[in-house]
C-alpha cells in the first residue's frame, strides 16, 4: 500500500447551525492538490441540539464542560454513522473543528466544544482537534484558519471566498497569505428567516421581494469593524451585541431586513473582489442566488460556481488537511493571517483518550 496516501475524516460545524459536515478524503503527501473527496454528508442537528448551541454562549463554565463532553459524544455517534453509511474501511485520523461557542480573541478567549478525548475513546481512532486555542495564546485571532488550505490546495485561484455564517476571504499579497472575516452572512439572514418559520431564505427569494431601508444600510456600512485592517475576525458575540440591536432598532419588516442586509453583504464583499474573475466561492450562502447576483453587481465580475461537493464541504476538507499538517508537525497556522507572533502547527492530538 502506498504510504503517501492518507485517509482522513474531517468535521466542521459552522455558526449558522446548518448541521455537522463530514468528509472522507484521500490526500497524496507527494502532491497535496491531488486530493479526493470520497464521501461527504451533512448531519442535521436535532431541535434540542440547535437550541442548546444557540444558548451555549451564556452557559456557566461548569455547564460548558458538560456540553463539551456531550457534544464530543454526539460527534462520535455521527462519525460512526458516517463510517457505517459509506462502509469506510481505512481511517488514519479524524480532524474535528468542533463548534465555536465563544470567540473573543482580544480577551484571549476562544472555545470550540466537542471533546477530542471523547471522540478518540469512542472511535478508537487518532483525533486532532482544538485548532484555534494555541493561536490565540500566541496573540493571534485564532481565525481564519482555512487560508493555508486555500494556499496549498487551491492556489490556481486568486481569491478564496467563503459564504457561511460569516463571509471570509484569503488571497496572496506580496508573497504573504492575507485573510480575514468580511461580514456576517447566514448567521444574520437565517436568524430573520427563522422569524418567518423558515430555516433559511431559499435562493434569497424573500430578500428579493423586499425594499432597502437606506438609513439602516448606511448604519451597517458605517460600522467600525469595516475600517479595521486585517487580521480581524468576527464572532457570534459581535452579531448579538451590535448587528441585531442595530437592525431591530431601525426596521421591523422581515422582508425589508433581509433585502437590506443582503445588500450590505454584497457591498462589503464586492469592494474586496472588485473586477476579479479568479474567485473560488464556497459555503452555504453560495446557493443564495439573489445574494450572489448582488455580489456580482458590486464586484463587477462574473462568479463561476464550483461543484456542489466543494461548495458544501470545503471547510471540512481543509480542517482535515490542517489535521494532516499538524500530525506531520508542519505549519498549519500563518501569522500573516491571524496576527499571531509566529507561524505554528496548531491542534491537540489524542489517541485512545491520551494526548500525544
Amino acid at each position: 500500500m502506498n504510504k503517501n496516501k492518507i485517509f482522513s475524516i474531517g468535521l466542521m460545524s459552522g455558526t449558522s447551525l446548518d448541521g455537522i459536515d463530514l468528509v472522507y478524503v484521500q490526500f497524496d503527501k507527494d502532491n497535496y492538490q491531488n486530493f479526493q473527496i470520497i464521501a461527504a454528508k451533512t448531519f442535521a442537528y436535532s431541535k434540542k441540539w440547535r437550541k442548546t448551541l444557540q444558548k451555549a454562549i451564556g452557559f456557566s463554565s461548569e455547564k460548558l464542560k458538560k456540553i463539551d463532553k456531550d457534544y464530543g459524544m454526539l460527534l462520535s455517534e455521527v462519525i460512526q454513522a458516517f463510517i457505517e453509511t459509506y462502509d469506510i474501511k481505512k481511517v488514519d485520523f479524524i480532524a474535528s473543528h468542533g463548534h465555536t461557542v465563544l470567540h473573543q480573541p482580544e480577551k484571549g478567549i476562544t472555545l470550540q466544544i466537542g471533546c477530542g478525548k471523547e471522540i478518540a475513546k469512542k472511535t478508537k481512532l487518532k483525533v486532532v482537534y482544538d485548532f484555534r486555542r494555541q493561536d490565540v495564546e500566541l496573540g493571534g485571532q485564532g481565525a481564519p484558519l482555512v487560508p493555508i488550505g486555500d494556499e496549498m490546495l487551491f492556489s490556481n485561484y486568486e481569491y478564496c471566498l467563503n459564504l457561511g455564517g460569516f463571509s471570509n476571504i484569503s488571497y496572496q499579497k506580496n508573497s504573504n497569505r492575507i485573510a480575514f472575516d468580511i461580514c456576517p452572512v447566514n448567521i444574520v439572514l437565517n436568524h430573520y428567516a427563522n422569524k418567518l418559520k423558515k430555516d433559511f431564505d431559499d435562493k434569497g427569494s424573500i430578500a428579493s421581494s423586499g425594499q432597502i431601508n437606506r438609513q439602516l444600510l448606511q448604519k451597517l456600512n458605517s460600522l467600525d469593524f469595516y475600517n479595521i485592517q486585517s487580521p480581524k475576525s468576527l464572532g457570534l458575540e459581535w452579531v448579538q451585541h451590535t448587528i441585531f440591536p442595530l437592525i431591530d432598532n431601525h426596521e421591523k419588516k422581515i422582508h425589508t431586513i433581509l433585502r437590506t442586509f443582503t445588500e450590505h453583504i454584497a457591498i462589503q464583499i464586492g469592494k474586496i473582489i472588485y473586477k476579479n474573475n479568479s474567485v473560488l466561492i464556497t459555503g452555504g450562502g453560495t446557493f443564495n442566488s439573489f445574494l450572489v447576483d448582488r455580489i456580482e453587481f458590486y464586484a463587477k465580475n462574473n462568479i463561476q460556481l464550483p461543484n456542489k461537493k466543494l461548495i458544501n464541504y470545503k471547510e471540512a476538507l481543509i480542517f482535515s488537511f490542517l489535521g494532516l499538517l499538524r500530525i506531520d508537525g508542519k505549519i498549519n497556522c500563518l501569522k500573516t493571517v491571524t496576527g499571531a507572533n509566529r507561524n505554528h502547527s496548531s491542534g491537540t492530538i489524542v489517541f485512545h483518550n491520551f494526548e500525544i
